[in-house]
């Protein structure tokens, strides 16, 4: 085993930080840095210190309030975000564990905000509008405590830390799979688009439930208040929203405009609760209640009153 003098060490690990800063980050980048950390086990810790220093000087560029569509890791090379945020795993695993239990990171948007966010184990969580959580990453549970609103996650595979999503006294438990979770008020709505996922209530064992890619649930404390199997199209546009859009698809109206009031300051009243239940289709950008309206106006030969700028009437 070779031990470097402390500056030398760190200069080293400063220097293996910079180019992963740079892009570009090869396999065979990767390899000399593994080669490197096996060296020595002291240099692990070093390089994560090294790598905090670095992101924290590293400006955050605000999100937008309505995302593009996703993308897609490129086939080759290593992003610079990935590279640094996969690092505690591949170099000091037990050490950052041991770190983030203590220190959970919290996380919100604001209205109609949606933001993408990498986790430090190489998962990726989506957070709709208006929503709050606090993410613990520890050396046996991945765990995020979802307290409002409503996120996406994309599972990155640990067998040996299993992924639990709390939300109120329902839990849901994934090893490598995505599935979103939604708090409503009436219980918490779970919709899986990829894999398996194992759901319950804290305390109550005769609510546990799997539940695989295609299918919703929605569950209260003490009980499944619906339960839905092989509906992948459904569950896809219920999603839409990761892509900033809202996809009707036969909702109420009523339904409709509470969705829309979710990402706008502008808000939708529908006064006739008859026009309140008539089923709607269509497509449209969250942050557009205007077109929506002019949409039903058009369709159902309803009325609109949007003289108040934070309000449309629809009559």
């Amino acid at each position: 085993m070779v031990t470097l003098a402390g500056d030398q060490a760190r200069d080293e690990a400063a220097r293996f930080v910079a180019r992963m800063d740079a892009d570009g980050w090869t396999e065979a980048d990767e390899s000399e840095l593994q080669a490197w950390l096996a060296e020595d086990p002291l240099r692990q810790g070093l390089l994560l210190q090294v790598q905090a220093q670095w992101l924290a000087l590293t400006p955050e560029v605000e999100a937008p309030a309505v995302p593009v569509e996703e993308e897609e890791p490129a086939p080759s090379g290593w992003g610079r975000r990935g590279v640094l945020a996969g690092l505690a795993a591949s170099a000091a695993l037990a050490f950052v564990g041991l770190r983030w239990s203590q220190s959970p990171a919290a996380y919100t948007t604001k209205l109609g905000e949606i933001r993408r966010l990498p986790l430090p184990d190489g998962s990726v969580m989506t957070m709709n509008s208006g929503s709050e959580l606090t993410v613990s990453m520890a050396t046996k549970l991945r765990e995020v405590q979802l307290a409002q609103g409503e996120a996406w996650f994309e599972v990155a595979k640990d067998a040996q830390r299993p992924f639990v999503v709390a939300a109120g006294n329902v839990r849901v438990r994934a090893v490598g799979t995505a599935f979103s979770v939604r708090r409503r008020e009436t219980g918490v709505e779970i919709l899986v688009t990829e894999g398996i996922v194992e759901t319950w209530a804290d305390g109550d064992q005769s609510l546990r439930m799997k539940l695989e890619a295609g299918d919703r649930a929605m569950l209260s404390a003490h009980a499944v208040i619906d339960y839905e199997t092989g509906i992948s199209s459904s569950v896809d546009r219920a999603l839409a929203w990761r892509g900033g859009m809202i996809d009707l698809n036969g909702r109420t109206l009523y339904d409709a405009a509470d969705e829309f009031n979710r990402y706008n300051q502008r808000q939708i009243i529908i006064a006739d609760p008859r026009v309140a239940r008539e089923e709607f289709d269509g497509l449209f950008r969250v942050n557009d209640p205007e077109g929506f309206a002019e949409a039903v106006k058009a369709s159902l030969g309803v009325s609109l009153d949007t003289s108040n700028p934070n309000l449309i009437r629809i009559e």
